[in-house]
């Protein structure tokens, strides 16, 4: 399907409204024109039905009656196109203007009223030419004579006819005019209207990789495309940001990957160096095994990473206790805690829907971290609870340093550090913080961090059970 322009569908949708307004304007002006005439036809013909009933109303004798003619020939003269004809009751002509022109039924049927009481009006074309023309009764003032007369009076509206056909020809001249004046003007005005939308997409054009910083002036656009405008800039900085990210994950996989590698490299070049023993052979593999079990490890969770972000992680569905999960996991970390002289405390209870061994890696991921950055002597606590919405909360709390509120907004991002500069071998690739947010999200919960007075705390909150 061939799709037209926004300014060819403006320009066919304006010249068509105004092609219709101005054909049904151009039929109700012809309409009332005509309907004008016809009136002001039907006023004259009354006026000189009046005159003559008038004039009949006068006579009192039959020789008062010869000079109703000439009485009526005299107050009809200026008056060409009209003709006037009188019948007596026995349908014997009475009076008749020269060369009147008559429909047949006109002279012959009775008085025909309209609605209104007034004669009615009828038209006929006879010899080429047009007429209106109505008949009435009319009284004479004779007396012991039949009182009632027809009159029939009839207009030439050929005049009329030909200045309506010349009125209808002019009219839709303009009409044509004015359709095809509107469909430039509505090109005009829809290329006009749509400049700004143009501009937005000049602006555009110039945006790349390179200068996702630009923006689009939301003050400068009209009101109808400043939400445009609006969203338009809200998605660049989205896409400055998301590129950000990309270009730090690039860095930090570059350099995470170095690492192990460097190791593998420096010590196998050692290794060959010179002739050594099996065992010394042997503790080299071995060295070498641990980077290769860290290169292992980081693939995995970018793998895990990557299915995260195209929606392929499906839990499982099964009923975990939280609580459980917790206090298993204190027994897992109890010796480092102890090492530390850490306590760990878990209090509430509460159950989810969804993968056991995800939720138990998510939070595994989490004690790991707060273990590690939990002051000497101080502790960590879990509470679960409901809410009253039914949602299920899990609060992970710690006493350590503060962390600074530009950093909590990128702390689940990959491979970021609050501090890199104290990072330890034994720290891990940065992943786990990542991983957990992706589980949790998968399971439909939400996790937050806040951090303050050298409290830091992981809220996670799961839907309904």
């Amino acid at each position: 399907m061939n799709l037209k322009s926004i300014t060819s569908r403006l320009t066919l949708f304006f010249s068509t409204a105004s092609t219709f307004v101005l054909l049904v304007v151009g039929l109700l002006v012809g309409s009332l024109v005509e309907s004008h005439f016809e009136e002001q036809d039907l006023m004259e013909l009354h006026g000189k039905l009046e005159l003559v009933r008038h004039t009949l109303a006068k006579v009192r004798t039959l020789s008062d009656l010869a000079t109703v003619p000439q009485s009526l020939s005299d107050a009809l003269i200026g008056h060409p196109d009209l003709s006037v004809a009188i019948l007596g009751p026995d349908h014997r002509i009475l009076f008749t203007t020269p060369s009147a022109a008559f429909a047949t039924y006109l002279l012959e049927q009775p008085s025909s009223k309209d609605l209104s009481g007034e004669a009615r009006l009828v038209v006929w074309e006879q010899r080429g030419q047009i007429y209106r023309g109505i008949s009435a009764n009319a009284d004479t003032g004779i007396a012991g004579q039949p009182s009632s007369a027809t009159v029939a009076l009839a207009i030439n509206i050929e005049h009329h006819q030909a200045f309506m056909k010349a009125f209808h020809n002019n009219l839709w001249m303009a009409i044509t005019a004015g359709i095809l004046l509107t469909i430039v003007l509505g090109w005009v005005a829809a290329r006009r209207g749509l400049a700004p939308v143009r501009q937005m997409a000049d602006v555009a054009k110039g945006i790349s990789a390179s200068h996702l910083s630009d923006r689009l002036s939301s003050n400068s656009v009209p009101p109808e495309l400043a939400n445009l405008a609006i969203a338009f800039n809200e998605m660049l900085a989205r896409l400055e940001g998301s590129f950000q990210r990309l270009s730090d994950f690039s860095s930090d996989l570059a350099h995470e990957l170095r690492t192990p590698i460097s190791n593998l490299m420096t010590q196998t070049q050692v290794a060959l160096s010179k002739g050594r023993s099996a065992d010394e052979y042997r503790e080299v593999l071995y060295s070498n095994l641990e980077e290769y079990e860290r290169l292992a490890r980081m693939i995995a969770d970018m793998l895990f990473l990557a299915k995260a972000d195209n929606g392929l992680i499906i839990p499982s569905s099964e009923t975990v206790d939280l609580a459980k999960e917790v206090r298993e996991l204190f027994g897992f970390y109890e010796a480092i805690a102890d090492e530390q002289g850490i306590s760990l405390i878990v209090t509430g209870k509460g159950t989810v829907r969804g993968d056991r061994l995800m939720l138990r890696r998510a939070l595994s991921n989490l004690l790991s971290n707060t273990i590690r950055h939990t002051s000497h002597g101080g502790s960590i606590k879990v509470f679960i609870d409901h809410s009253k919405s039914g949602e299920t909360n899990l609060v992970i709390e710690n006493v350590g340093e503060t962390i600074p509120t530009e950093h909590l907004s990128r702390l689940f991002d990959r491979f970021y550090r609050v501090d890199p500069s104290r990072q330890k071998a034994s720290d891990g690739a940065g992943l786990g913080l990542a991983i957990t947010k992706s589980i949790i999200e998968a399971h439909q919960g939400n996790i937050q961090v806040f951090s303050s007075n050298g409290l830091t705390r992981f809220e996670i909150t799961f839907p309904n059970v």
